[in-house]
């Protein structure tokens, strides 16, 4: 495989089941990801991207047992090299998110539609 063809191994993590549904089947469907794997909640995504070595983690900032936020911090410090992009409906964007202790490389507000998402992934892997 050439750096050309490489395909992107993608972490979904929200609470929402019908978003993480739907994200999956979507990212899915794009001829740059090879696979893509769900989570809960922040808890479920740490132990999920230790053992699936996901390239770009997209999560909601707002989850019950372990929020984005916490998660965030967490993945960066234990895989620096993973990228993750917020995707969440939390007021202030990127620049907020950072300032509540989000530690992310895009923000992408779950209003946006999908192709949006999908050039944040791209642009951040």
């Amino acid at each position: 495989m050439t750096s050309s063809t490489k395909t992107l191994r993608i972490l979904v993590v929200d609470d929402h089941e019908l978003t993480r549904c739907t994200l999956q089947l979507a990212l899915s469907m794009q001829s740059c990801i090879d696979n893509v794997e769900v989570a809960t909640n922040g808890k479920e995504a740490i132990t999920r991207v230790s053992s699936h070595k996901p390239d770009v983690v997209v999560m909601d900032l707002h989850m019950p047992i372990m929020d984005g936020w916490t998660a965030s911090s967490k993945i960066k410090t234990q895989f620096p090299n993973v990228k993750i992009v917020a995707y969440s409906a939390a007021d202030g964007g990127k620049a907020q998110a950072i300032a509540n202790g989000a530690v992310i490389d895009f923000f992408c507000d779950k209003g946006a539609c999908t192709k949006s998402l999908l050039e944040a992934i791209k642009s951040v892997a």
